[in-house]
């Protein structure tokens, strides 16, 4: 007697950026049959099936895209708001029942240092907090079982401060008052598989640690790890300072993540940068 086999979960990752390297070795692991897009059609993820992916969508990614059970996307949007994924794959019908759209807080502009919650309006004020906006609309518009990351500042292996700090090229740029948002890699990974369980479409969850710091905080801390000084100090206004490392200054806020604690059971497992750069650091001597 033939015994039936299931089928795989197949997940399909439109853009392989650092979030979504992170995830598909953790899909792949939990079983699924992952699909990830690059440009080149090339990645050295493994155990994954990559699909080229600049410009109009070929056969292969349509076929993928309507099939998949699960869709996650990483691809930034063009500066105007147009979004590369929706304007090569709207006109199809996914199958998912789950379709998850990695924005950015930068969406909220400036609150002054105030605390941002999912329900406000966003009111950005930089090009690319505006064009995050624009494509948020322009998802939850398909009417797909959208689900929207707000996503903090991302720190995770490999893009931690350590290196610069060895290499002393790592400085502080301040501004009086100003505090960063943080978000672990691991912990959105978490966060997603959580509403992949239990997924409620149209909904927005902002996701960050809870902590806001101010950038020369966590650097000094990364440096007190590796029992060195903290980095030389320059002021934002400094004309060494690049105009976009400024840009990063014009807008202060801190992000409130209670939504995804409270509706998906999400609790960080980095509370804080000290959690996560002792981790990673940790990982770095161990391996």
């Amino acid at each position: 007697m033939s015994r039936h086999i299931k089928k795989p979960q197949s997940a399909l990752l439109l853009g392989a950026g650092y979030v979504a390297r992170r995830i598909a070795p953790d899909l792949v692991q939990r079983g699924w049959d992952v699909t990830v897009t690059t440009r080149s059609g090339e990645t050295p993820l493994r155990n994954v099936t990559c699909l080229p992916f600049h410009g109009p969508a070929s056969e292969a990614l349509k076929t993928a895209f309507v099939n998949a059970d699960m869709i996650l996307t990483s691809i930034p949007p063009m500066r105007d708001g147009n979004d590369p994924a929706l304007d090569a794959l709207a006109h199809l019908t996914p199958s998912a029942n789950w379709v998850g759209y990695l924005s950015a807080t930068s969406v909220y502009g400036d609150r002054k240092g105030r605390w941002a919650f999912e329900g406000e309006a966003p009111t950005p004020s930089l090009e690319r907090g505006r064009a995050r906006a624009e494509a948020e609309v322009a998802w939850v518009e398909t009417l797909w079982p959208v689900h929207i990351f707000r996503l903090a500042g991302i720190y995770g292996p490999g893009r931690a401060p350590f290196d610069k700090l060895r290499e002393g090229t790592a400085r502080a740029v301040i501004k009086e008052g100003h505090v960063v948002n943080r978000i672990h890699v691991d912990d959105i990974i978490s966060a997603i598989h959580l509403s992949l369980k239990t997924p409620n479409p149209q909904i927005i969850y902002n996701l960050a640690d809870g902590h806001p710091a101010p950038p020369q905080d966590a650097l000094d801390y990364a440096a007190g790890l590796l029992k060195q000084a903290p980095p030389p100090r320059v002021d934002v206004n400094h004309a060494d300072v690049s105009k976009m490392a400024r840009s990063f200054y014009a807008e202060c806020k801190r992000i409130n993540a209670d939504r995804a604690r409270r509706e998906l059971g999400w609790t960080p497992q980095y509370i804080s940068y000290r959690d996560g750069l002792e981790a990673i650091l940790k990982t770095e001597t161990t391996t």
